[in-house]
């Protein structure tokens, strides 16, 4: 028989396992995977201790990896995207114009508005970091921008499009979880949305007016290089257009993806008909390997690959599996219920809910999660509360879908790091969106400020007069 979990020993449970990992990886910088090991191997031992049989650990394991089968499909698409994109010139035609329209006093900020806007047109945080983030983070690094800076700006504007898109899976996981129409959602969303979105552009003008910028003569020379070793013209703009129209059609992103692939491979031969098979299949499998003999250009533009995925996705397998096996063995559970029942004000309620969302995302590394996990624990708290389902789908999405790309061992935060080359921990302090989304929903939480009641149907008054 298996024994039971006590609110103190599921939470006790929860903080070591993230004092494992925290520590690892934020104090002495090892690879994520290590204390993920170590702590899966931990948690199985607890879980015999407590008579859980080998099948409920392989079923842990098995139902925790499966939520990660399609993003990592994606993964391996994207990685085969980035490598193909840059031989066909496709990324830098993207940094070229850049260079052309972008004023380096507002690049900062530019950079967090247009990478919102292309993810608001495509639902997708993901696509919007590979493609369009990629091209802006080698711009500023090239002008001598903090590379964090540019990232951080770059991921902020992304999951801004990502959470207000109509597209988006998040977004619409959120509303379906709290059933509540999408658009209402999405406009409930500006509460928060709003603030945040001020607030971070404010901050990214005065970081990025702040920061030295490369000489014009360095500019010009970088685009020459780019001009000379790459096919640079605006045909490089159809497999951008190919994307949106793929959205706007609400394709999903595998088929999007791979037709993004094929209409490069087919450019890539028109621009270079020399190109051999097997060459081309090398840079879907282990990336371009850029040789213009620049070194800064060579560094920015030697990635991508199927290849280049796959520590991201061993993290990833790693992070599901430990996920899978706390909800098996229901030591989530075991924190949040009580936590749901015990809450005497609307604030309180919100906090705990944007906690336990944030305690998921850490602890599960899915996003996914962190909004049906807490949005089925809090619901019935919610609705004792006398608070609309709008509150609770913009808590879900502003703590949960928000803050996944924080997180260095989640899905979003392994992507991201591995698409950027830059370490979430780096990033993570200039994320100013992602930040403060969580800070201003919790606010909202204890000042009421655009928190909706449930109305009480003409019928039940009715009915409750008459029984008087």
């Amino acid at each position: 028989m298996k024994t039971k979990k006590s609110f103190k020993e599921a939470l006790g449970i929860l903080v070591l396992i993230l004092l494992i990992i925290g520590v690892s990886v934020i104090k002495f910088g090892v690879a994520p995977q290590t204390p993920l090991i170590i702590s899966i191997g931990l948690l199985i031992l607890w879980g015999r201790i407590k008579k859980h049989s080998w099948d409920d650990i392989h079923k842990g394991i098995q139902e925790g990896i499966s939520t990660g089968l399609v993003p990592m499909i994606i993964f391996i698409l994207i990685g085969a995207l980035i490598g193909v994109w840059i031989a066909a010139g496709i990324i830098p035609s993207m940094m070229v114009f850049g260079f052309k329209i972008l004023n380096p006093s507002i690049f900062v900020p530019s950079v967090f508005i247009i990478c919102a806007i292309v993810g608001t047109s495509i639902g997708s945080a993901f696509t919007t970091v590979s493609t369009v983030g990629i091209a802006l983070l080698g711009m500023g690094t090239t002008m001598g921008f903090n590379p964090a800076l540019v990232a951080g700006a770059i991921v902020s504007g992304a999951v801004f499009g990502d959470k207000m898109s109509p597209l988006s899976d998040s977004t619409n996981l959120s509303a379906a979880v709290s059933g509540v129409d999408l658009f209402r959602h999405i406009k409930n969303l500006m509460w928060t949305t709003i603030p945040a979105l001020l607030i971070a552009l404010v901050l990214f003008f005065i970081l990025g007016n702040g920061q030295q910028h490369a000489d014009t003569a360095d500019i010009t020379k970088l685009v020459q290089t780019l001009k000379e070793n790459f096919s640079v013209n605006f045909f490089a703009l159809i497999p951008i257009l190919v994307m949106f129209i793929c959205s706007w059609r609400k394709i999903p992103a595998i088929p999007t993806l791979l037709l993004s692939i094929i209409v490069a491979v087919v450019m890539l031969f028109i621009e270079k008909p020399m190109t051999k098979f097997g060459e081309l299949s090398s840079i879907l499998q282990d990336g371009f390997v850029s040789q213009t003999g620049d070194a800064s250009i060579d560094a920015l533009l030697t990635r991508g690959g199927v290849q280049s995925m796959m520590w991201s996705i061993s993290l990833i397998i790693l992070a599901l599996a430990l996920g899978g096996l706390l909800v098996e063995f229901k030591v989530i559970d075991s924190v949040m219920k009580p936590l749901s029942t015990s809450l005497n004000s609307t604030g309180k309620l919100i906090l705990a809910t944007a906690l336990s969302c944030i305690g998921v995302n850490l602890l599960v590394g899915e996003q996914y999660l962190s909004i049906i996990l807490p949005g089925k624990a809090f619901k019935k708290s919610f609705d004792d509360a006398g608070l609309h389902p709008l509150a609770m789908s913009r808590v879900l999405e502003d703590a949960g879908a928000v803050v996944n790309s924080l997180v260095p061992w989640s899905v979003s935060g392994v992507f991201i790091a591995g698409a950027l080359s830059i370490p979430t921990v780096d990033y993570l302090p200039f994320a100013f969106f992602c930040l403060l989304c969580p800070v201003i929903t919790v606010f909202c939480g204890f000042t009421g400020i655009g928190i909706q009641k449930q109305k009480v149907k003409k019928a039940s008054i009715e009915e409750t007069v008459v029984n008087q």
